[in-house]
Formats: C-alpha cells, structure tokens, sequence
C-alpha cells in the first residue's frame, strides 16, 4: 500500500517544511510515501468561499483514482488516538488498499462533491490548525502509526 498526502498551496515556513522533510524521511522507510502538493487557485482573494471551494475542489478531484481509498482531514471527520490510527492504518494495509490518499483542503474546507467522493473523515483535533501545521502534525502522526505496528520505541502509552 502507498500513502499519499494530497495538500493545496506549498508549505511557506523553513521550519516546517524541515519538520516535515525529516518525517517524511524517516516514514519512508517503512511505507511507499508521497505528498503531493497542488497549487493554489489562481485569483483566490477575488473568489467566493464557495466558489474558491469548487475550484479546489475540481482539482483535488482530478488527483483521485477510482481504487483510491480518500480519506478527508476534516474537523467533522472521527478523532482517533495513535494507537486507534495506527490499527485504521493496518486495517487499511489488510484490506487490499493500493493508495491509501489523505487530503488536506484549503482554508474553507471542501466542495460538497468532495466530500460525496471520499470514502472516510478524520479529524486531528477539535481544535484547528494552520494548513502547513496539519502537514506535519499528521506526518509524523503516520510515522507513530507505523512505529507502534512494527513495535518500535517511538511511541510511548
């Protein structure tokens, strides 16, 4: 199974995308990986919510594969601790998944067409974080996920 992470914009902070560069180093090493970034909507600032959405939308759509298993990071999406994710991860690797795709939105969310397309909702908090916090945040989280299934001491109950 290969996981994807499939993000709007790039990650503007050196910081962050250092964080997330050694995440996604160590996290290869136990799962095919990618995070594939697309552009922002060209004109935002000039759209509506609504229609910055559908554009969004359109092209977070156009990166799905009809065996993708898509999965939203969503604040309405099923809270889960690391343990919990990292059983949903076996569970997913188990059941035959080829791409396991996990999508983060822009700033308003996700088209409703999106959200009909995507076969789960996981929600990392109820509180909310920056688009390029989520990133990492939810990398290193796959990391953990992958180290508590192979047993390894990163992850400490």
């Amino acid at each position: 199974m290969k996981v994807c992470l499939l993000v709007i914009g790039k990650t503007d902070a050196s910081y962050m995308r250092e964080a997330i560069a050694e995440y996604e180093k160590r996290l290869t090493r136990h799962v095919p990986y990618e995070m594939k970034v697309l552009p922002d909507v060209r004109n935002a600032r000039s759209l509506t919510e609504s229609l910055q959405k559908e554009r969004e939308g359109e092209m977070l759509l156009e990166q799905f594969r009809s065996d993708d298993w898509v999965v939203l990071l969503d604040e309405r999406g099923r809270q889960h601790t690391s343990v919990e994710f990292a059983r949903y991860l076996e569970q997913k690797m188990l059941g035959g998944v080829k791409r396991l795709l996990f999508v983060v939105g822009g700033p308003y969310g996700f088209a409703d067409k999106v959200y009909r397309r995507a076969d789960d909702r996981i929600s990392l908090s109820r509180m909310t974080f920056s688009h390029q916090m989520v990133r990492m945040i939810f990398i290193e989280q796959i990391y953990r996920a992958m180290t508590i299934l192979k047993g390894e001491p990163y992850h400490h109950e």
